[in-house]
């Protein structure tokens, strides 16, 4: 909390996992997984939309750009909830922004669970997405804001392992409500957890140690973080925390005394962030992802298998997606972040690689769900929960809710230009060149974070910006 406990006086660093107070961890754990609840609306709603399409197309007759745009326009409204996702929060607070991201997002299910046409369902999905991308970008924050140094990598990958379980949640309805085509059923379910994140801002969850100093509510912070440790710890985390938001306060001065007001993001201690963080959101969906979540069922039934069987495989693929994120928050703090993506990286271009052969040479279907499992897994096991840590650690405080929304952001106009372009791409160049495309992006990224991404397990903001600064050529942090 605020940064991470710190050990006794005289003592380096933060302390380890075993010397957290055991009541602490298990409300701090159970807090972080409340927050979360917005990462499953993010996979289900994501996820649900695959299953869906493939009833919608026939009920308002929709032509393969039409069915694009379905998918799609939920994220032109997330990347315009992402934008202004660090805005809200910093001003409401974490919590009650979330709070508010849950009623949006009921809204949005209602328009669009009784959309009567192509244009009403559109505006349904914009809705959905502007909740989507709000809560992408402010999970991470309120995360990374209330979790100790030493388990920080294992609550932040809870964002990404509750996508993951919203998306099989939504495989899960699709396939009990594929008999009955009932696509509108399976869009209503998604009402049950905003409603449950509703309730968690309302009634469960802290405001953010580190919101409530920087406005100046030193005591609240003081009393909630006492409360889970002692005074003299929670004397030392609130000193600490006042100490860089008045160091970052003098940089804003300076940049506005300089007329660079508005540029913090660009400012050269904070620049390296961003590139690290703006790339790998870009990198994150380019190596197509997504075009295996949208269209995972249109993708197997390309392989000759009917509507029902190509929706029931897409629950396996759902499964190893949540399986291998398990695997991954158990790595996250002990293996690292950066070795983490380097593997994933290196497995993805392989396997989707070994995809866009199967579909160019004919191969069996059960080929073709291989190499789909093999890359989802890759993806699950690295890079897919590791970016949503990575954008909680690599911004300095003071513009981590900001950082954290431009990456955002940029992740979904990503994946925005990806979905919408993956049909009429793959109809125009083939579906195995259209992967072959994603394996050569996924070998350019790997260079990328080879040479860009430091190590930020176990380390301080201060020692993860210097970190950063080094790799990009710079001795000094400021």
């Amino acid at each position: 909390m605020v940064q991470g406990f710190s050990r006794e006086p005289g003592t380096a660093g933060p302390i380890t996992e075993a010397e957290l107070p055991q009541a602490a961890k298990r409300k701090i754990t159970g807090w972080a997984t409340a927050i979360a609840v917005g990462g499953f609306l993010f996979g289900f709603d994501t996820g649900v939309v695959s299953g869906a399409l493939l009833y919608i197309r026939d009920d308002f007759d929709l032509n393969s750009f039409q069915q694009g745009s379905v998918v799609s326009v939920l994220l032109i409204g997330a990347a315009l909830g992402s934008t202004w996702a660090g805005k809200l929060s910093d001003r409401l607070g974490r919590r009650k922004a979330l709070g508010l991201i849950g009623v949006i997002f009921l809204i949005g299910t209602a328009i669009v669970t009784l959309a009567n046409g192509y244009l009403v369902l559109m505006a349904g999905r914009i809705v959905l997405g502007l909740s989507v991308g709000a809560a992408s970008a402010t999970v991470p924050v309120y995360l990374s804001e209330i979790s100790p140094t030493a388990i920080r990598g294992r609550l932040l990958t809870l964002n990404q392992l509750m996508i993951t379980i919203g998306i099989l949640v939504a495989y899960l309805v699709n396939l009990v409500f594929a008999g009955n085509e009932a696509w509108r059923a399976m869009f209503a379910v998604g009402a049950i957890p905003a409603l449950v994140l509703v309730a968690a801002a309302l009634w469960f969850l802290p405001e953010s140690p580190q919101w409530l100093i920087a406005h100046g509510q030193k005591d609240r912070a003081h009393r909630g973080i006492a409360a889970l440790t002692d005074e003299a710890t929670a004397d030392r985390l609130v000193e600490r925390a006042e100490q860089r938001i008045a160091e970052d306060r003098e940089k804003q001065a300076a940049a506005k005394s300089a007329g660079e007001t508005g540029k913090r993001l660009l400012a050269p201690d904070v620049r390296p962030a961003l590139i690290v963080g703006l790339t790998l959101a870009a990198v994150q969906q380019f190596g197509g992802i997504n075009t295996i979540i949208y269209y995972a069922p249109t993708i197997i039934e390309k392989t000759g298998l009917n509507a029902s069987n190509s929706i029931l495989y897409s629950v396996c693929i759902g499964v190893i997606n949540l399986a291998m994120t398990i695997v991954a928050i158990r790595l996250v703090d002990k293996a690292g972040r950066r070795p983490m993506i380097l593997v994933s990286l290196a497995v993805m271009a392989v396997s989707v690689f070994l995809l866009g052969l199967a579909f160019m040479t004919g191969m069996n279907s059960l080929f073709t769900l291989l190499f789909m499992v093999i890359y989802i897994a890759a993806f699950a096991g690295g890079l897919g929960p590791i970016f949503w840590t990575l954008i909680g650690e690599i911004f300095p405080p003071s513009v981590r809710a900001e950082g954290s929304a431009v990456s955002t952001a940029v992740n979904w106009i990503s994946n925005f230009i990806v979905s919408l372009a993956f049909l009429p791409l793959a109809g125009a160049i083939g579906q195995g060149e259209t992967f072959w495309i994603f394996a050569a992006i996924c070998a350019v990224a790997f260079v990328f974070v080879s040479k860009y991404l430091p190590e930020t397990r176990g380390r301080d903001p201060e020692q993860i910006e210097t970190a950063l600064n080094q790799r990009f050529g710079h001795a000094e942090r400021r």
